[in-house]
């Protein structure tokens, strides 16, 4: 029997624990091959099962399907025992054992695989708990992890330096940490996790960089758009005056159809602040089939 030593799958994936074997009497053999899997003990009750007469054509039905948690991949008749794991978690993780019988044979063939299943590490949550003591009010910031193998929280000062003072940290599961230490109103705090996989961190409280960049972003792409819009329309206003001298002496031009809608001059009131833009509602005048609207930019 050949069995992968050691499988290694990210959670969420499908596992395949390879396993093989071969025989003197494999192709005159005409009883039935019996595969079992088990988990965790040598001894342990198979967690499944599959057995196939050797020259038959039956179907696989029972063994394999993709609905199925379990199922062998490849074909006993063809010595092939390979178990796939669909959709692995981190329970899924442990020692396995393959095992293969075959009628008028006393023993059994049996060997030993290993899955590991892994996560990227990273924060599932970080928040401040206050709990109330004497006339005082304890404040800790709490910092919530995942990752497999377990990674390292480290808490820093805004400052750079380690935060270990009060701190606290216990396993919740066999992929989860709870970190927490003591918070002060001033301080800017980091969860960092990292392990041979990778890292993640979080502030606190939460920086408002990204959140102004996207808000300037706008309000420049805004005022763009509106110079833009305003100087489109001043020219077709423009063309609009030019076509009303036509029969009148003046020169010739492009006039729209009858029916078309007549080219107007509009123009928006735009206020502008430090903070945020304000949008005026649009007073309108009629003046000679030309609408008018003042425009205001405040710096």
């Amino acid at each position: 029997m050949n069995v992968s030593q050691v499988v290694t799958v990210p959670r969420g994936e499908d596992a395949v624990l390879g396993c093989s074997f071969s025989h003197p009497r494999q192709q005159d053999y005409s009883g039935r091959i019996t595969v079992k899997w088990l988990a965790r003990e040598s001894y342990a009750q198979p967690f499944f099962t599959c057995s196939v007469k050797n020259q038959s054509l039956e179907e696989l039905s029972d063994c394999s399907g993709s609905g199925l948690k379990y199922s062998l991949r490849g074909d006993p008749r063809w010595g092939e025992l390979s178990l796939v794991i669909r959709d692995v978690l981190v329970s899924d993780n442990g020692t396995y054992f393959c095992r293969v019988e075959l009628d008028g044979w006393k023993n059994y063939f049996q060997r030993r695989t290993h899955l590991y299943v892994t996560v990227k590490p990273q924060i599932l949550s970080l928040s401040l708990s206050e709990t109330p003591s004497g006339s005082t009010t304890k404040r800790r910031l709490q910092c919530e992890v995942e990752g497999h193998p377990l990674p390292t929280i480290i808490w820093l000062l805004n400052s750079g330096d380690p935060l270990e003072d009060g701190l606290q940290t216990a396993q919740t599961g066999p992929d989860r940490l709870v970190s927490s230490v003591p918070y002060r109103e001033e301080d800017e705090v980091t969860c960092r996790v990292k392990s041979v996989l990778g890292g993640a961190e979080r502030k606190y409280p939460e920086s408002q960089t990204l959140t102004i960049s996207l808000a300037v972003g706008g309000l420049i792409a805004l005022i763009l758009l509106t110079a833009a819009l305003v100087v489109c329309l001043k020219v077709k206003g423009i063309g609009s005056h030019a076509n009303a001298g036509v029969g009148s002496g003046g020169p010739p031009c492009d006039c729209p159809a009858e029916g078309d809608g007549e080219l107007q001059l509009v123009y928006s009131t735009v206020s502008l602040t430090s903070q945020h833009v304000k949008k005026s509602r649009t007073r309108q005048q009629e003046d000679g089939g030309v609408v008018y609207s003042p425009v205001n930019v405040q710096p």
